[in-house]
Parts: structure tokens; C-alpha cells; sequence
């Protein structure tokens, strides 16, 4: 009974939460939102597989420009093909999983840091393209992001929409698909992990060559997961446009994949809530810093030379919170949850996949 008050609970208040915030806590939830679904996508990969991958941020910019370019209209110098929005989201993640599956080959044979050298080299690709494929993504200029178009329904500020005589518009409709999307993305991440896939990728991350004794397909699932990780990082960015509304080419670096990397590592590795926790965190914090940053010491506004920046300080912060997770806490947010919910028998972690820890976490 207390586990269905709980999820209704949390049912209710997300329901509501866009009748009373304002816009910059419905854009930065909805950012909270699009970089879980991604950082879901990199904890199968790193965190229940074992491998390593720092290029994370380029299958967000495929599956972000890719979107645009199937869905815009060719104007001018820009091309497009103006196809139907649901559909070019849906080609777009498939764009994405495609270009996993170019490099899966690589993923299937390399592991620990080589990999992470590896796919380091694909966000430098990403960038080179990005800035000089003007036709397809606008250069250092970027590109406009048609809105999504389902059965109807716009997800834009346009035609105008009231309800319960508050005005929803792009970011209030955009809320309710980000929390379905990163609702079935969860859902099935955990099945996933669940099931045998899951405990062959556990086998796979804690002794590969036992995997290998027992029947498991290494280099196969290796090359899976990448391409799974890889859908889930374009339908984040899909995500990520709708919400931005315009692709601009730096967002889509290194610091990105950086700040992927730390999402799963604080939050929890090898988990989906974990994930989830972590990029709340992770996406949260610089938004927070910004908004109160006159109230805090040492954080001023961008550009004032004052003090360290939000972005800057964030990202001291998101250092201290890995160097402390990692010495206090093995299993990271989640495990601390886990060790309150031992504590408090009633309290249930709904997205939380119970895996097989990692030997850092057992360590």
C-alpha cells in the first residue's frame, strides 16, 4: 500500500508541477529529463558492461541534428527532406543506433581506456563535421528545431493553449512527453538489465574471460550494448532540441561527455536510477548556481569577472562530489539510498534494477 501511495504521489506532483513553476524550472527539469535518458544509455554501457566511452556527446549531436534534418523544410542554404516529425525523431534515434553500429566493431574488441581513447576520437570527428557540413547542420550558427507534431497536437507555443486557465505552452507540453519518454526508456533499460541480457553484460563487466567459459558471446554483446547505448544517446538528444529549440555545435563537446561520465559515477554505477539520480544532479546544479548565484559566496554572474562563474563552479562541484563518491560512498547516490531504504523498511526505490555490483562497488 505504501509502495502505490508513493507512486501516486509522485504521479500527482509531476502532474502538477507545471501549473505553478515558472519557465526556467520547467526548462531546466526538462533538461534534468533528456540527460537521464541519455545517462541511462551510458550506465548500460559502462556502468553494466564495463566499457568505457567518452564520445557519448556525439551520438546526442546525431540524434539531435539529425531530427532537424529530417524534419525542416530546405530553406535557403540549409537543406532538409520535411518529413513527418514523429517520423524523423524515430529515423533519427535509428541514425544513431547506425552509427553505433559503425563503430561497434571497434567497441566488440577494445576495452578499459583504449576504448575510452577510442571514442574520444568521435566527439573531435563530431565537431569537425558539426562546424563544416553548413547544408546539413548550419555551421557555428546552428539550426532552428521544428517542433514535434503528434496526432495533431503541436508542442509549441503555437496555436495557443489553455488549461485550468493556465497558458501551456512549448515547455509545459514538452513536460509531459519528456517524463513518457524517460518513463519507458527507464522501464525498459530494466527490463533489460533484469533479464539474461543483463546478467551476461554483469558477467561480461566483472570477468570477461569467465564470460567467455560460460557461453556468453563477448565481442557480440560488446558490440549490442555500444548500439543500444548509442539509440539511447540520439533519443536524449532529439529530447534536448525540442527543448533548446536551435543545435549549436559547442554544446555537443567534450565537457558534455564529461559531464555524462560524472552523472552515472555519482549517481550509481551499473543502475537506471542511479542514472537518474545522477543526471538530476549533474543538470540541475549549474541551474541552481545560476539562479542564486547572488546569494552564494565566490559564484558571480557569467561575464562579470567578480568571482568563478556558475558553469565553473559547478563543475569544482561535480569534482569534489566524484572524489567524494568514490572514497565514501562505492555505490553513489543510490547506494545511499539503498542504505536508508535498509534503514527504513517502507521506503521503495522505484527505478532502482538491483544489479550485481561492480568489484569497485564491492570493493
Amino acid at each position: 500500500m505504501s509502495r502505490h501511495l508513493i507512486r501516486a504521489g509522485v504521479l500527482a506532483a509531476f502532474v502538477v508541477v507545471p501549473f505553478y513553476l515558472e519557465g526556467f524550472w520547467l526548462q531546466a527539469g526538462l533538461f534534468a529529463m533528456s540527460a537521464a535518458v541519455g545517462a541511462i544509455g551510458l550506465n548500460l554501457l559502462t556502468g553494466a558492461t564495463g566499457q568505457l566511452s567518452m564520445g557519448h556527446a556525439f551520438f546526442l549531436a546525431v540524434g539531435a541534428y539529425a531530427y532537424v534534418y529530417f524534419a525542416a523544410e530546405p530553406t535557403g542554404s540549409l537543406g532538409g527532406l520535411g518529413l513527418p516529425t514523429p517520423l524523423a525523431a524515430v529515423l533519427a534515434v535509428v541514425l544513431s543506433g547506425a552509427a553505433g553500429g559503425l563503430f561497434s566493431p571497434i567497441a566488440g574488441r577494445l576495452k578499459g581506456a583504449y576504448l575510452g581513447i577510442a571514442t574520444l576520437a568521435l566527439i573531435f570527428l563530431g565537431q569537425h563535421l558539426l562546424f563544416n557540413a553548413g547544408p546539413v547542420t548550419g555551421g557555428f550558427n546552428g539550426r532552428a528545431v521544428p517542433p514535434l507534431e503528434l496526432f495533431g497536437f503541436v508542442f509549441s507555443d503555437a496555436p495557443e493553449l489553455v488549461v485550468m486557465d493556465v497558458p501551456f505552452g512549448a515547455l509545459e507540453r514538452l513536460w509531459f512527453l519528456g517524463g513518457a519518454v524517460l518513463l519507458a526508456a527507464a522501464l525498459f533499460a530494466r527490463g533489460v538489465l533484469r533479464g539474461r541480457p543483463g546478467r551476461a553484460m554483469n558477467t561480461i563487466r566483472d570477468h570477461e574471460i569467465a564470460a567467455g567459459v560460460m557461453g556468453v558471446p563477448v565481442a557480440r554483446y560488446r558490440a549490442g550494448v555500444f548500439v543500444l547505448s548509442s539509440m539511447y544517446g540520439g533519443l536524449a538528444g532529439v529530447l534536448l532540441a525540442l527543448v533548446f529549440q536551435r543545435t549549436v555545435p559547442d554544446y555537443f563537446g567534450m565537457l558534455l561527455s564529461l559531464d555524462y561520465l560524472a552523472m552515472i559515477v555519482i549517481g550509481g554505477l551499473g543502475s537506471v536510477g542511479g542514472a537518474v539520480i545522477g543526471a538530476v544532479f549533474v543538470s540541475l546544479l549549474p541551474q541552481l548556481l545560476t539562479r542564486y548565484g547572488d546569494a552564494l559566496p565566490l559564484v558571480a554572474a557569467p561575464g562579470s569577472g567578480d568571482g568563478v562563474s556558475p558553469a565553473e563552479a559547478a563543475r569544482l562541484l561535480y569534482g569534489a562530489a566524484v572524489v567524494a563518491v568514490v572514497l565514501f560512498l562505492p555505490g553513489g547516490l543510490l547506494g545511499l539510498l539503498h542504505s536508508l531504504r535498509r534503514r527504513l523498511p517502507g521506503l521503495r526505490l522505484p527505478l532502482s534494477a538491483n544489479p550485481t555490483p561492480s568489484p569497485e562497488t564491492r570493493s
